[in-house]
């Protein structure tokens, strides 16, 4: 059963996400990347207040995604990077990116905090942080 609604569409466009941002990383970095996709869309707290579907959280802007403004993005998507993403939507997590709305690549060592949210640990080139328990219940 699925974790939030979504369509073909959809699937393809966060598929096109997860492999834009983390396909460096292999599969459990694209299905981190997707869980961070997914919980934007289930959260309704902080910068996601107003992201209701799998579509709005890709082109999320201003605060969405590096990727989309990319070439790699917009090609088509691939059957195996569309059944990663149909994992993330069914609601498999992966940890460090569980609770996580926020990641990114930096030049070092992963901050301790990302502006204000704690880090929840590093997979390979990606840094992963999670919002206080308070401030955003539905993760």
């Amino acid at each position: 059963m699925a974790v939030v609604a979504h369509t073909e569409k959809e699937i393809e466009l966060l598929a096109r996400l997860m492999r834009a941002e983390a396909e460096g990383d292999g599969n459990l970095g694209m299905l981190m990347v997707g869980n961070v996709g997914v919980n934007r869309v289930i959260e309704s707290c902080l910068d996601f207040d107003g992201i209701r579907n799998i579509e709005d959280m890709v082109f999320q802007s201003p605060g969405g995604f590096e990727a989309t403004q990319k070439g790699y993005f917009y090609q088509r998507a691939r059957e195996h990077d569309k059944a990663l993403a149909r994992r993330v939507i069914r609601g498999e997590r992966f940890h460090p990116a569980s609770r996580s709305l926020w990641f990114f690549m930096p030049t070092g060592a992963c901050p301790e905090q990302w502006y204000g949210q704690w880090n929840s640990g590093r997979y390979k080139s990606h840094c992963f942080f999670n919002p206080v328990a308070s401030e955003c219940p539905r993760l």
